[in-house]
């Protein structure tokens, strides 16, 4: 199916999503309104169940599939499928590109992550994360390597990457502490580096919760929102003190201004598109966002129609 872009493809009523997450109490009076805008969205195959979002420098976009593993690869600029490749049959969740032109893959319930080569599909590098409870829900490259959240359990996986490139044979668990709080349901999701590169950013959907994590200890710090709070979060963004948080069954994109440390911000836009039906991670390109909606609550079928809206930021 041609990813031509087309607008206004379809207008989402999905609102129930597989993350079990509730959306009560998801009105937070700290929150200024949202603002609306509507642009552009990419169509993806019918049935392919998008979950992550990825884009090269060069504007080569990538999205992974929850079907069967699949990734989508397409020109952000025109909408234009350039290529699929194939998928190991389990999910492809959350998903990065490196300079290397390597993409770096977390695996969902099979515990699993992997590096691929993102032109050809090959697979250079495979981990097992986890035997235990596992769902490997989103990754985030750093300047020393890869760190994936696992929502099943307190813990990050860190992949080293040298300075030429060469991954590590194995990953290293870096268990969560301090004030975080594990509790039923969908727990660690979206992952990013603070704006001074010096620790993480983690959200904790299950309590609507932005935690700061050390990367050395994994000890985890609420972040200051000043009483606001982020229902339904899912995948993050850092464009330099800007978080964008997705929030995925609100339809919904808070736009929070961080310290440089990542210990405290203050949420001062929300964004939404009349396109949106349960948008899960973002990426940017020039002055784009990019979220893929992954429809949760919609059954997914071969015929279910999946896409990908571009805001303006």
């Amino acid at each position: 199916m041609s990813g031509r872009i087309v607008a206004r493809a379809f207008t989402a009523t999905a609102l129930a999503g597989v993350l079990a997450i509730t959306a009560a109490g998801a009105a937070n009076a700290a929150s200024p309104p949202p603002r609306v805008g509507a642009d552009d969205v990419v169509a993806l195959p019918n049935g392919f169940q998008p979950e992550g979002i990825t884009i090269a420098p060069g504007g080569t976009g990538y999205v992974g599939s929850l079907a069967d593993g699949d990734v989508f690869v397409f020109d952000v600029r025109t909408g234009e499928e350039l290529d699929r490749l194939e998928g190991p049959g389990t999910p492809s969740v959350g998903l990065k590109v490196d300079q290397r032109g390597r993409l770096f893959i977390a695996g969902g319930p099979a515990g699993d992550a992997r590096v691929v080569d993102a032109e050809t599909g090959v697979v250079l590098k495979s981990y097992q994360l986890s035997t235990g409870p596992a769902f490997i829900n989103d990754v985030v490259l750093t300047r020393d390597g890869a760190w994936f959240t696992n929502s099943s359990a307190p813990v990050l996986y860190f992949v080293p990457v040298s300075p030429s490139g060469e991954l590590a044979d194995a990953a290293v668990p870096v268990p969560l502490t301090g004030d975080w709080e594990q509790v039923p349901g969908f727990n660690a999701n979206g992952i990013a580096e603070t704006p001074d590169h010096r620790a993480l950013l983690v959200i904790q959907s299950a309590t609507s919760t932005l935690y700061r994590v050390d990367p050395d200890t994994g000890a985890a710090t609420a972040v200051d929102l000043g009483g606001a709070t982020l229902p339904n979060g899912d995948g993050l963004l850092v464009v330099g003190n800007t978080l964008y948080v997705v929030q995925n069954q609100l339809n919904a994109v808070a736009v929070i201004r961080l310290d440089a440390d990542g210990t405290s911000g203050t949420v001062v836009d929300r964004l939404t598109d009349p396109d949106f039906a349960v948008p899960t991670t973002i990426a940017r390109f020039g002055s784009g966002l990019y979220l893929p909606n992954a429809r949760f609550g919609t059954p997914a079928t071969p015929t279910t129609p999946y896409d990908v809206v571009r805001i303006d930021r």
